[in-house]
């Protein structure tokens, strides 16, 4: 069972729920991903959109790896290069979430990730029934 919060003594929350609820299960914790294909290639040098969905794409695969799928993502941890660039984040992070019911969420604005073209990466958390 899962519960997801956002209560009114909270700020407004935009795409992400304050407070994520979950009864014992089975936690899977995903590695952050980066806009790497499977043959470790960049996807989208200086397309900062691409490579955030070539991020989702990679986190769709981890989680089907694991037997889960989004409706188990509890947490999401973003490490963004340029955060103004969040709205195209939302944009492609609610083709995959539940916007209903969204996962708890963190952003940080970093300096720079593991390769200076890479411009996002992002973990999660999921919990299986």
């Amino acid at each position: 069972m899962r519960r997801f919060l956002s209560p009114d003594t909270l700020p407004p929350p935009f795409g992400y729920s304050h407070v994520v609820e979950a009864s014992p299960g089975r936690v899977i914790y995903i590695s952050g991903q980066v806009p790497l294909d499977r043959e470790g290639e960049l996807v989208g040098e200086g397309d900062f959109g691409a490579q955030v969905r070539q991020v989702f794409e990679n986190l769709t695969r981890a989680l089907a790896a694991a037997d889960v799928t989004w409706a188990h993502v509890v947490k999401l941890n973003y490490f963004l290069a340029d955060v103004s660039q969040i709205a195209s984040v939302r944009e492609i992070r609610d083709e995959y979430v539940n916007t209903e019911q969204p996962p708890a969420s963190t952003l940080v604005e970093v300096s720079r990730l593991f390769r200076d073209e890479v411009l996002v990466e992002i973990e999660a958390v999921a919990i299986a029934d």
